[in-house]
C-alpha cells in the first residue's frame, strides 16, 4: 500500500480507502463485512469511510466493531453529517446544534473517543458557513475531531471556507469528498484547481461507478444475479449508468486493460490516482476478493499513451453525467 498527505495537513491515508454506502449494515452482512473490513487492514488500507446516515447508523456500528481489536493510532476514520436522522426540524443539516450532537452520536456508534477526519456530507445554504465551521472548530479544540472536511462542496464554497477560516482564525478544512471516476469528471473543471491552490486533498467516492467499471455489465445483457444491480436495495444509483453507449465504452475500456495486462477495475483505479492532489479512492466491497485486487492498482503507472488512449475512448461519453 501506498500513503498521500491529505492536502496540506500531516494526516496520511492510503490511496485506496474502503467505504460503508450501500453496503456495511445493508446489502452486506455483518461477519462478511467485518472480513472485508479485516482484509483491507491487513493489506495497509488505513482509512474507512462511512457517516451517520447510512443506514441510520448501523454502518458507524459495524465499522466501529471490526476496528476495535486494533491500534487506535494504526487507522483513520472518517464519518460526515448532513441529511436527516430523525423527523424534527433540528435532526439535519449543518447547524451548530446538529453537529454537535450527531458528532456524539457517532462516537458511541463508533465506540471511539475521537472522529480522525468529520466531514459535511453536503452543503447546507440554510445555515450561515460561519456557524458550521465555528462548531466545527470547536469540536477539534475539545478532542472530539482531529480534522474537518466536507463532501461534494462546490469550488466557490470551498473557497469561502477556506476565507472564513482564514478570517477567523479557524483550524482549517483539510479535504472534499467529491464523486470521481472516468464517466464523472466535473471536479476538473474548478474544483480541483481550487483544491490545488488552497491545499484540499481530494477523498474520490464511486471510483468504479458502482461496479460497472469492472467491466461485469455488458450491453444488452440481463444483469447478473447477485451482483449490485440486480439488488434492489442498492440498484438505484448504478441503474443510472445503464445505457447501451456506455457500456460499450466499458468494454473497450476492458479490452485496453487486458491489453496493459491489467483489470478493469485497476485500470479505473490508477487512472483516478494519476491526480497528485486525490489522495484516497474509496472502494465499496462485499467480497475480500475484491479488495485483494482492487489495492494493486496503487502499484500501475498510466504513461501518456495510456492515457490519450482512454481519453479517446471516453469521447464517446463525455457529456454523461450520471449523478449530477
Amino acid at each position: 500500500m501506498k500513503y498521500r498527505r491529505l492536502g496540506n495537513s500531516g494526516l496520511k491515508v492510503s490511496e485506496i480507502g474502503l467505504g460503508s454506502w450501500l453496503t456495511y449494515g445493508k446489502s452486506v452482512n455483518n461477519q462478511t463485512a467485518h472480513d472485508c473490513i479485516h482484509k483491507a487492514y491487513e493489506l495497509g488500507i488505513n482509512f474507512f469511510d462511512t457517516a451517520n446516515a447510512y443506514e441510520g447508523g448501523k454502518a458507524e456500528e459495524v465499522l466501529g466493531e471490526a476496528l476495535k481489536e486494533y491500534p487506535r493510532s494504526s487507522y483513520v476514520v472518517a464519518t460526515k453529517l448532513f441529511f436527516p436522522m430523525g423527523t424534527g426540524p433540528n435532526e439535519r443539516g449543518l447547524s451548530r446544534k446538529h453537529i454537535v450532537e450527531q458528532c456524539d452520536a457517532s462516537l458511541k456508534r463508533l465506540g471511539l473517543d475521537y472522529i480522525d477526519l468529520y466531514q459535511c456530507h453536503r452543503y447546507d445554504p440554510e445555515v450561515p458557513m460561519e456557524e458550521t465551521l465555528l462548531a466545527l472548530d470547536d469540536l477539534i479544540r475539545q478532542g472530539k475531531i482531529l480534522y474537518a472536511g466536507v463532501s461534494e462542496w462546490s469550488a466557490a464554497q470551498i473557497e469561502k471556507a477556506v476565507g472564513i477560516g482564514k478570517d477567523y482564525r479557524l483550524r482549517p478544512i483539510i479535504s472534499n469528498q467529491p464523486i470521481y471516476n472516468m464517466f464523472e469528471r466535473y471536479i476538473e473543471d474548478e474544483v480541483l484547481p481550487v483544491s490545488v491552490e488552497k491545499g484540499i486533498g481530494q477523498i474520490v467516492f464511486s471510483p468504479l461507478a458502482q461496479g460497472v467499471l469492472t467491466g461485469k455489465y455488458k450491453p444488452n445483457t440481463e444483469k447478473p444475479a447477485n451482483s449490485r444491480a440486480a439488488n434492489d436495495a442498492t440498484n438505484f444509483v448504478i441503474n443510472s449508468y445503464f445505457r447501451d453507449d456506455v457500456l460499450t465504452v466499458v468494454q473497450k475500456l476492458s479490452g485496453l486493460a487486458s491489453e496493459l495486462g491489467v483489470t478493469l477495475s485497476q485500470l479505473a483505479l490508477a487512472w483516478i490516482l494519476r491526480q497528485p492532489i486525490i489522495s484516497s479512492a474509496i472502494i465499496g466491497a462485499s467480497r475480500t476478493e475484491q479488495i485483494e485486487e482492487n489495492v494493486q492498482a496503487v502499484d500501475i503507472k498510466l504513461d501518456q499513451h495510456v492515457l490519450q488512449a482512454i481519453d479517446s475512448i471516453l469521447e464517446e461519453v463525455k457529456d454523461f453525467a450520471p449523478l449530477r
